[in-house]
């Protein structure tokens, strides 16, 4: 297990893909900015690319829609949109356009433009899917989005010690915004409704995929959650395509403070106990000696998953991923891992 330490270009990455004439299907499954971060990595390795997006924020804009108006949080899905865009004007301009807040003493003060978007096209055409598939190809987004479930989820978590003054108690709390806050420790999460359906087209971007990336991202509000829709968890369980779960750089103050790299997989593991994955990427800085990398690595072997070190955080101290160091790092995951499909 050798930290990955070549800092590859988006030119460099992309000669490569031409040079071997194909490029893989990814499917990438999460929610937020950690899935935005994957996007814009993913994107500059393949154009055959799917984003399905957790539907269950519940906070700000989309909070206000979704009561409003009864429609799935458009937020999540607006961020993958905005991180599909291109590197031209074109792509650049509509990515600030969508994610644009307007700023007012009234009733349109913090809505983005791209939420009040993506709710028009749902009431005009009727279907979610069709009309995310149409903003897409109004930005000219590098990749497909979809939601994870065509109905509106509502996430709840038990939390040790939510109550400081209660600090052994197990409470449950409602609601993504208020579960990725949370004081106390979160011991599981579910889903209201408990089985929600999927989206067919989501299930079958994983059945065709020759990779499923996994995070990063909020670990109890927008990773798990796509585990626990029953269809999703079958579609991962039957498909041939490998699987990459991406970890945070760090701990998310409130939902997973305290929590080790491999509490990370510990945790995912008692939510889905027969989901089996290949390769857990971690930061190299995150595990910076013998001593945090064997818990990692055992963690990683119960999922059946061989642990990938490389440098993917950005330059800022933030903790935040650098798409082109977590290009470089999937592009070499997906050619040293296994070649399944007709893409190699």
């Amino acid at each position: 297990m050798k930290p990955y330490r070549r800092r590859a270009s988006t030119l460099s990455v992309r000669r490569t893909l031409r040079r071997r004439g194909a490029q893989p299907k990814v499917v990438a499954l999460g929610g937020g900015m950690g899935l935005s971060a994957s996007l814009a990595a993913l994107r500059r390795i393949t154009g055959d690319l799917t984003a399905v997006v957790t539907v269950a924020d519940d906070g700000g804009s989309s909070g206000r829609l979704r009561e409003e108006l009864g429609v799935l949080p458009p937020g999540d899905l607006r961020k993958a949109l905005a991180a599909l865009c291109g590197d031209d004007d074109w792509g650049q301009t509509w990515a600030r356009v969508i994610q644009h807040r307007f700023q007012s003493k009234g009733e349109i003060n913090g809505h983005a433009v791209g939420n009040l978007l993506i709710v028009a096209l749902w009431e005009q055409l009727g279907d979610p899917v069709q009309a995310l598939d149409l903003v897409g190809r109004l930005l000219g987004a590098q990749g497909r989005v979809l939601p994870m479930s065509a109905v509106p989820l509502e996430l709840q978590a038990l939390v040790r010690g939510h109550d400081p003054e209660r600090p052994d108690d197990v409470d449950t709390v409602c609601g993504q915004a208020t579960v990725a806050l949370t004081p106390g420790e979160v011991q599981s999460v579910h889903l209201v409704p408990n089985d929600p359906p999927a989206v067919p087209e989501a299930v079958e971007a994983v059945l065709d995929a020759d990779w499923v990336v996994l995070g990063p991202g909020s670990w109890f509000s927008s990773v798990i959650p796509h585990l626990l829709v029953p269809e999703l968890l079958d579609a991962l369980a039957e498909t041939k395509a490998r699987k990459v779960l991406s970890l945070n750089l760090a701990p998310q103050p409130g939902e997973t403070e305290g929590f080790s790299p491999q509490r990370h997989l510990e945790v995912l593991g008692r939510h889905a106990p027969k989901l089996a994955l290949d390769v857990v990427l971690a930061d190299e800085a995150a595990v910076p000696d013998v001593s945090a990398r064997e818990p990692l690595v055992d963690a990683a072997k119960r999922l059946g998953a061989a642990v990938e070190l490389a440098p993917v955080a950005g330059p800022d101290g933030s903790a935040k991923h650098d798409p082109e160091l977590l290009a470089a790092a999937y592009d070499r995951i997906f050619r040293m891992h296994g070649r399944i499909g007709p893409w190699r």
